[in-house]
């Protein structure tokens, strides 16, 4: 019984190796010299017989399929760029740390996009106004769908933003969905961001930003390629968009706040129902209200935002007691006149009270019931305001007061201990710098430790004090040492240890800086020098003059730039200067320690006086080519000769 046992467990030892070896199996073949596998139970040996059971076989195996995946369907967009049309589009530098972008129409993924290229680094911000390209049909619109692309040397680069909307009747700020874009993968990829309950109203001025807040490549920032734009309204239906719609000057739009060639302002007041508009030579204006009528006093300036065909913008004095006359006309009607002063988008003019005064009297009674508006052009006033002139600051020997990014409600304040640069950085002649946003467009300082007290400091009369204005435009703000030391004295240990800011709306901070504090100059009559030029660190680029334009530079004149740098600084270049190759305004990037341009990171001066203190004020001897330099790449888009006129 034993022997037949065994010889049964050795029989189905065999038949198992047998079975594993004809079914395939991944085991690797017995070698032959393993006794085991050579091994060949005795055909002596029988084994009782089995009955086999009966088994059904297993069903075979199937596959569920997948569910189907209904591919979404294709949306049409409002504006895809091809017509190369894009005037509704702007870059909103006002924002913090805001890149001055540069946008343009380009071959992208096999159609046309619009790029951002990135200029200093930092945070970028594109602006689309919605109401001049939908209208009406905006109220409508509850989803955007936009196609992003970046675009950087490194392919790890990954890259998000945010939108935001400004809406209703006050362009109240709300922040929309988020997205993201890694570039090796997804790039470009659709966002989708839900409006539905923003507030967006027709015919308004009603617009969106569009920001890249978020870049971790480790070599220069992305740019930005935006394309396919769909607005949607509710069945999900493309609202049409006017793609040759202009963006103009909505309602708290930074980007559109150039101040050069300008005077800053203080104080100012706004003249109600100034919104008007005309063809070319004809006039429409206002009655003056009460408010406008207190303002309009020496050293007053009135203010016009408008557009033109031609950029020009005056006003008309239809009522004046002294006749019928225009001020600040130049030699458009060909009379020669003083010119009024306008900035390098032309979309702002000022007029000073000084130049009505000259033609109409000093006695604002005899002026007649309002003011005119008129252009060469067809033209549009969007709004008008009357305020005192202030300096329109610019800071050399800047310090960052670094981690200052606070903010708060209407009358609260937030602010951060003073870091030893600042403090060392405040003497007299120094001007804090806030880059920021409040509601009302107020901002000044409050010093909460102060030995002489706790106090407000260029808070003007907005709490009833009725004390010293800081100057603000509603992006930047400033206060000058002298401002502080008035209130708190002169040492500025005496001062606490924390700076504080404030406003009288909602607000918030994103930026100071302490500086020297120079003053650019109010300039009109430019004469274009046709500058577009650019160069690496180091390097010089330039125009040549005319004699017209050398018999130009009198006392009074100034070279007024309008550039970019990524340092932010820029200055001139004499190569044929009769003493020798010159710079002037470098200040100490040489380290030749001489004085400094003025300079914002986008507009730069260099006055007749500054080089006549070189080169001798006989521009015969300073050569017939002006060059432009900076200690790091630089760009000008245009340069002219005004005058403090």
């Amino acid at each position: 019984m034993k022997k037949t046992k065994l010889a049964t467990i050795v029989l189905v030892l065999a038949m198992m190796v047998s079975s594993l070896v004809a079914c395939g199996s991944s085991a690797e073949e017995p070698k032959t010299d393993d006794p085991v596998a050579t091994e060949t139970p005795s055909t002596a040996e029988t084994t009782p017989s089995v009955e086999k059971e009966e088994t059904t076989p297993a069903p075979a195996a199937t596959e569920t399929p997948a569910p189907a995946v209904t591919p979404e369907p294709a949306v049409t967009p409002s504006i895809d760029f091809e017509d190369g049309n894009f005037a509704f589009a702007a870059v909103d530098t006002g924002r913090g740390g805001a890149d001055n972008s540069t946008l343009e129409v380009v071959d992208y993924n096999g159609s046309k996009a619009l790029k951002a290229t990135n200029v200093d680094g930092k945070n970028m911000f594109v602006a689309f106004n919605l109401s001049a390209m939908l209208g009406e049909k905006l109220a409508e619109v509850k989803e955007i769908r936009i196609d992003l692309g970046t675009e950087n040397a490194d392919k790890f680069a990954a890259s998000s933003g945010r939108l935001y909307c400004m809406t209703g009747e006050d362009n109240k700020e709300v922040k929309g969905n988020a997205w993201s874009v890694y570039i090796e993968t997804s790039n470009p990829k659709t966002a989708k961001f839900d409006v539905s309950g923003v507030g967006f109203i027709g015919n308004g001025e009603n617009y969106i930003v569009l920001s890249k807040e978020t870049d971790n490549s480790k070599t220069t920032p992305s740019n930005l390629l935006i394309d396919n734009i769909a607005f949607l309204d509710a069945s999900g239906a493309t609202i049409a968009a006017d793609s040759a719609a202009e963006f103009g000057n909505p309602a708290g739009f930074a980007a559109v706040n150039d101040r050069s060639n300008l005077f800053a302002l203080t104080k100012t007041v706004e003249w109600e129902g100034y919104s008007v508009s005309a063809g070319a030579w004809a006039q429409a204006g206002v009655p003056f209200t009460d408010k406008v009528l207190e303002a309009l006093v020496p050293g007053s300036v009135i203010e016009i935002e408008y557009t033109s065909e031609t950029g020009n913008m005056w006003i008309v004095m239809n009522e004046s007691a002294a006749g019928w006359m225009r001020v600040g006309v130049g030699d458009a009607d060909g009379s020669g006149q003083q010119y009024a002063y306008v900035n390098g988008k032309k979309n702002i003019a000022q007029v000073t009270f000084e130049q009505i005064a000259a033609q109409c009297g000093d006695d604002v009674s005899t002026w007649g019931s309002q003011i005119q508006c008129e252009s060469d052009g067809a033209w549009s006033v969007t709004s008008v305001k009357v305020g005192q002139k202030a300096p329109a600051y610019a800071l050399t020997h800047a310090v960052d007061f670094e981690g200052y990014q606070v903010s708060a409600g209407a009358w609260a304040q937030a602010g951060i201990p003073m870091t030893d640069a600042v403090i060392a950085a405040l003497v007299p002649g120094s001007v804090v710098e806030i880059s920021y946003k409040s509601e009302s467009g107020n901002m000044w300082i409050v010093m909460n430790e102060a030995q002489a007290g706790w106090m407000r400091v260029g808070v003007g009369d907005a709490d009833g004090s009725g004390q010293g204005y800081a100057v603000c435009d509603g992006s930047k703000a400033y206060v000058t040492y002298e401002d502080l030391a008035t209130y708190c004295g002169e040492d500025v240990s005496t001062w606490g240890s924390t700076m504080q800011c404030e406003s009288d709306s909602e607000w918030e901070v994103y930026g100071i800086r302490v500086g020297m504090g120079d003053a650019f100059a109010a300039t009109n009559s430019h004469i274009d020098l046709g500058a577009s030029v650019s160069a690496g660190a180091w390097a010089q680029a330039g125009v040549d003059l005319t004699e017209d334009q050398i018999a130009a530079l009198v006392p009074g004149s100034v070279f007024d730039v309008e550039y970019t740098s990524e340092t932010g600084e820029l200055w001139l270049v004499f190569p044929g200067a009769e003493q020798g190759w010159t710079r002037v305004g470098v200040g100490d990037y040489d380290g030749s320690g001489q004085g400094y341009s003025k300079f914002d990171g986008r507009h730069c001066q260099v006055t007749f006086e500054d080089i006549a203190q070189i080169l001798g004020e006989d521009t015969s001897k300073w050569g017939a080519t002006v060059q432009f330099e900076a200690s790091s790449a630089w760009a000008v888009t245009s340069a002219s000769i005004g005058y403090v006129r």
